[in-house]
């Protein structure tokens, strides 16, 4: 290891944003740069270049992961040598993953070496095969940051220590009063100033166009059909402020700021349910409405305070995988199901012209293929790498701008649908005021709403918490630590908040809030030997300043309400659609159902194809669709408010399947993380 912290203490032995077309190009220029620094004798160029380049005839050094270690033995040497080299763009090599090179450690030592030299290689390999140490090393500047950079990967991957320990303690479940949210606080309080410096970069503009309307939209569009199924109690605008007001809190004070917070069905359909029972028992809604909320809030604090998110640790893949693929499938439902009643109206109509129902299709489309393209352009071969980071962060927002100038300059005759937004910042019920009187309700609904409110926190402990296991999935590479406890006592004070001004409750939105995750990400593609080539997460920039920004600006737009009405829904179905489809990437659940109609001949090499028999691997897959198919079913059904209770039955079925399948084919088709190996490249 000192070999590698001497060859990052200087700028003769890092060099850094070379730029070379090939691997002939690479190595005169580094062997000259030694030369010039004294590491090597003029004399020897020729012979080292030569070396090299017959070395590198006989099998690429290129190792995977970015990452090739040239190398060669010198008499002329008493002590091995190494230089560290990153090429501002990467080169083709031929490496085991496919992926280009764009780091380079070039080896010189002695004759009769060689074991140095393996324990080197060894370590090299070792550290590189760390993703956020690629991040780190693609965003340093100085030798003193690749030192910084290398000491933290030691520290993540090295020997444990005590600093291990206790921050393994640490992540030990919780168990005294209290104990989870003040380890969340202890653990959180020492990222965040830098949740605020990580912000301050182009990817959170980027991500704060893109999630501004991915947030703003569903805010009006749920708080429309709250409208109607409650009377106009709780409409767009008390939806509006809501999204507005948790959103900056949670974002300034939780402890996942990635999350973020919005309605969702099956909250709505309780709300609708609430405002039911009121109406035929002749009960005011907004003061039970409220109480139910206090109750609710009183629960969930009770859940944090006893480490109740200690109960997540009986959630794997095998529950994520099906929550996560319903939400998705719940968005492009939303989506197509909207486009279809467009179109068939329109048609029903023969008043109307068909334009009203092409143009909408149109507009959709084009929405979801420019930000599906635009985002995959990260993978192309064509422009300035810089330029294609750009298209691929701004896609969705460049989609949407684009498809709205089309909409106004080019369709601006044609009957469509435009956003439902209100006309001006009030209650949606006329002379309602904004503050609920709790005892404005009889004394039987102080303490008969405890029943709903039971059902009420079953549904947001559910939402909260398995959509903080999937954003803090390993996948997604985030090292500021979780906050499970610590996000849930928030939550009850938002869910009180919101219920004392007849505000709709908020819970962490599943598929937002992955997109928020993505949009954040740091990428690399990466091949298989098949040929195919896909994206993997190596940094995800972890800050506050996203979340703030996006539900300020939401906040912004009760300012701007009657402006709103020019968009175009069909816009809007669009990102909903492309949010849905790109939040599938990833969930295993979909790629082992590609399987089923695919040659088992061509199947992809990774750790459960090789791992598991095909006929075991299927029959999980379909336990996990039957699954997936009965929530689906449940959301849509008269018990739909039952629906969490049937995803914490997940769990009992995740169980019993210990009993029919090896132990060693659940650890490959249920691992929390994809094993070291599944690459092959080391």
């Amino acid at each position: 290891m000192k070999y590698l912290e001497r060859t990052f203490s200087s700028n003769e032995t890092c060099l850094l944003d070379l730029t070379a077309k090939g691997i002939e190009d690479l190595i005169p220029q580094v062997i000259d740069r030694m030369i010039g620094s004294g590491l090597l004798p003029g004399d020897e160029r020729d012979n080292v270049i030569n070396v090299f380049l017959e070395r590198e005839k006989i099998v690429s050094t290129a190792i995977g992961n970015a990452v090739a270690v040239p190398h060669c033995y010198l008499e002329s040497l008493s002590e091995p040598q190494i230089v560290f080299v990153r090429l501002k763009h990467g080169i083709n090599l031929g490496a085991p993953d496919g992926t280009p090179t764009q780091y380079f450690f070039f080896l010189l030592g002695p004759t009769g070496r060689a074991a140095e030299h393996l324990d080197t290689l060894s370590l090299i390999a070792r550290v590189m095969s760390d993703a956020e140490f690629r991040y780190e090393l693609g965003e340093a500047r100085s030798p003193a940051a690749l030192r910084e950079a290398l000491a933290h990967t030691l520290a993540r991957t090295g020997r444990p220590s005590e600093a291990d320990e206790k921050h393994a303690a640490e992540m030990a479940p919780a168990s005294g009063l209290g104990d989870g949210i003040r380890k969340d606080l202890k653990r959180r309080l020492a990222h965040y100033k830098a949740d605020f410096l990580d912000g301050l970069h182009p990817k959170s503009i980027s991500s704060t166009l893109f999630l501004l309307f991915a947030c703003l939209a569903p805010a009006i569009t749920f708080g429309g059909i709250m409208a109607e199924e409650t009377g106009n109690h709780i409409g767009a605008v008390e939806m509006i402020a809501a999204s507005a007001f948790c959103g900056i809190v949670y974002a300034l004070f939780s402890g996942q700021p990635l999350i973020i917070l919005g309605g969702t069905g099956p909250l709505l359909v309780f709300t609708a349910i609430l405002y039911s029972i009121c109406q035929d028992y002749d009960i005011l809604f907004l003061p039970a409405y409220a109480w139910v909320g206090v109750w609710t809030a009183i629960f969930l604090l009770i859940l944090a305070l006893t480490n109740a998110s200690n109960l997540m640790r009986y959630f794997t893949r095998f529950t994520d995988e099906i929550f996560a693929a319903l939400i998705s499938i719940i968005f492009i439902h939303s989506a197509v199901k909207a486009l279809a009643a467009v179109v068939i109206s329109v048609y029903s109509e023969e008043s109307r012209d068909h334009d009203a129902a092409l143009v909408p299709l149109l507009l959709a489309m084009g929405t979801f293929y420019l930000a599906t393209n635009m985002t995959a352009f990260r993978r192309s071969r064509y422009l300035h790498p810089k330029i294609r980071e750009f298209f691929a962060d701004f896609g969705p927002s460049i989609s949407m701008g684009i498809m709205l100038a089309i909409a106004l300059f080019w369709f601006h005759d044609v009957d469509y649908e435009t956003l439902p937004a209100p006309d001006s910042f009030r209650p949606t019920l006329e002379g309602r005021p904004w503050f609920v009187n709790l005892f404005d309700a009889p004394v039987i609904v102080w303490f008969g709403s405890i029943v709903p409110a039971l059902l009420v926190t079953v549904l947001v402990y559910m939402d909260q918490n398995i959509t903080a296991r999937l954003v803090n999935s390993p996948d997604h590479k985030l090292t500021k630590g979780e906050a499970y406890h610590f996000d849930l006592g928030l939550l009850a004070f938002l869910i009180g908040a919101c219920s004392l001004f007849g505000l709709p409750w908020l819970v962490a939105a599943t598929v937002r809030s992955l997109n928020h995750v993505r949009s954040l990400a740091t990428m690399e593609v990466v091949g298989t030997p098949g040929g195919e080539s896909h994206e993997r997460i190596i940094h995800v920039r972890e800050n506050r300043v996203t979340g703030f920004a996006i539900h300020l600006l939401i906040g912004c737009s009760l300012l701007l309400l009657p402006y709103l009405n020019v968009i175009p829904m069909a816009i809007l179905y669009g990102l909903f659609l492309f949010m849905g489809v790109v939040s599938m990437k990833g969930n295993q659940l979909f790629e082992r159902l590609s399987l089923w109609i695919m040659d088992t001949l061509l199947y992809p090499r990774n750790h459960y194809t090789q791992r598991v028999p095909h006929w075991t691997m299927h029959l999980f897959t379909l336990i996990q669709l039957v699954c997936l198919t009965v929530l689906m079913v449940v959301k849509v059904s008269p018990v739909g408010i039952l629906f969490p209770l049937f995803i914490a039955l997940l769990v009992p079925v995740r169980l019993l399947l210990n009993r029919f399948f090896a132990e060693e084919h659940l650890a490959a088709l249920d691992a929390d993380e994809v094993p070291d190996d599944e690459e092959d490249q080391w």
